[in-house]
């Protein structure tokens, strides 16, 4: 953060800021590949710009990119996401939805979260993309 004071009557550029609609197609270690949904162009940004949301990303999701003076430099996700468990240690006998307690999981996107312990590999649950905290079963 920056804290600046200006005076009155100081001009400012003008900031041209765009939405669009893509599809993520895949990443290769070093760029993340969408396609725009209308012009069928493809663009590439790299993985370093979208790192957090690149961990809920699945192919073929339809995501906004966020466009400034014609660069795009930010990709905008709902608000929760529905994914599949590929990783965890198995529940044990008496692990229920009450039982209380986290474990960790691999999700289909290669993210790590804390799931409670009733959830098992093949389940799909839900996740807050913002904090990246389980919410429920899907």
């Amino acid at each position: 953060m920056i804290d600046r004071t200006f005076r009155a009557g100081e001009k400012f550029r003008a900031v041209r800021t765009e939405v669009r609609s893509m599809q993520f197609l895949y990443k290769d270690g070093s760029d993340a590949h969408f396609m725009d949904t209308q012009s069928y162009e493809q663009l590439t940004i790299p993985e370093t710009t979208l790192a957090e949301p690149l961990r809920w990303m699945k192919e073929s999701l339809e995501v906004e990119v966020l466009y400034i003076d014609e660069q795009p430099a930010d990709v905008q996700l709902p608000s929760a996401m529905d994914l599949a468990v590929t990783e965890t240690e198995p529940g044990l006998r008496g692990d229920t939805a009450s039982g209380g307690g986290t474990k960790p999981a691999t999700l289909e996107t290669g993210a790590r979260i804390q799931v409670p312990l009733f959830v098992n590999i093949g389940d799909v649950v839900r996740v807050d993309t913002r904090s990246g905290e389980y919410v429920s079963r899907a």
